[in-house]
């Protein structure tokens, strides 16, 4: 506890994977007093051309409800 689920467009380094990754755990354990041993980060990578039909409307406005940050974009 807590496992963070990133998703994103194809083509970030994994370099970068690995700042985003180093950043979300460093916010969890700042703010919600976790261990790093309790945070796990996995992250998926979708074409631009699947976001829409793959995670926008069945994982963001599908679940809109549970956003804590909307998106400021429609596909």
């Amino acid at each position: 506890m807590p496992h963070i689920t990133l998703k994103m467009y194809k083509g970030r380094t994994e370099a970068q994977k690995q700042a985003v990754c180093d950043a979300l755990n460093q916010t969890l354990q700042d703010t919600l007093g976790c261990s790093e041993e309790a945070i796990s980060v996995s992250i998926f990578e979708y074409d631009p051309a699947d976001w829409a039909n793959q995670v926008f409307y069945p994982e963001i406005m599908a679940e809109e409800d549970k956003l804590y940050k909307k998106p400021g974009y429609k596909p």
